[in-house]
């Protein structure tokens, strides 16, 4: 009779996790911005250099405000975090930023600082972004949110939220308050990975019963 497979966690360090997927990248080993912390396991798919994440998804970002991503997050194609670098006076005639073309234009940079910002972006564990969302600066997202494809995220979305639209609005809760609860009370993605790994069936399958006395199994 066959043997069973020996219980091996997924390795957290591989850039590329699927095999013959280059298209895949885990987000933690690829980061190299002190600006941008990502949680194990979190990934980005794309077939047209997803190893560009830093600079093609992640826009104007200068600094110091942060992106700070969690743990177990999936990122389709097209996920784009804006940053408060992108923002413009608007408080004159002109929005134009002509300290930044050069020349003599360039003495005039005071008037960019202290410009207004919103802080970190600040996204859940467990969070699914469907191709092409584009998250503004400041947003926190809940975990285990769902933010549908082409969605505009200008606000911030609740734990186990689905929003979606230009601007994303909440659809709906994925389950209601006491079970939200519950669910963060767990906290499945804080387990380690032995323990993740001999639970996967209950994390993805199981009802919050069947997770919770996971939880307890080992506490």
């Amino acid at each position: 009779m066959p043997q069973d497979r020996p219980s091996v966690p997924a390795d957290p360090t591989v850039l590329h996790p699927m095999p013959g997927q280059p298209r895949v990248v885990l987000l933690k080993p690829l980061i190299t911005s002190p600006l941008i912390e990502v949680g194990e396991y979190s990934y980005y798919d794309d077939p047209d250099n997803p190893t560009a994440f830093e600079t093609r998804n992640v826009l104007y970002h200068h600094g110091p405000e942060k992106l700070i991503i969690g743990k177990f997050c999936a990122l389709g194609t097209g996920t784009r975090f804006i940053m408060n670098g992108a923002n413009h006076r608007m408080d004159g005639p002109s929005t134009f930023p002509f300290p930044t073309m050069g020349g003599s234009w360039s003495n005039h940079f005071d008037l960019l600082t202290g410009l207004p910002g919103r802080g970190d972006t600040v996204v859940g564990n467990d969070v699914w972004f469907g191709n092409g969302a584009t998250v503004m600066p400041g947003v926190r997202i809940g975990h285990g949110a769902i933010i549908s494809t082409g969605s505009l995220v200008t606000g911030d979305v609740p734990d186990y939220g689905i929003v979606g639209g230009n601007p994303a609005r909440l659809i709906r809760t994925r389950f209601d308050d006491r079970d939200i609860a519950r669910l963060l009370a767990v906290a499945w993605w804080d387990w380690t990975a032995e323990q993740v790994t001999a639970h996967i069936p209950t994390i993805m399958s199981g009802d919050i019963d069947d997770l919770e006395a996971a939880a307890d199994s080992f506490r």
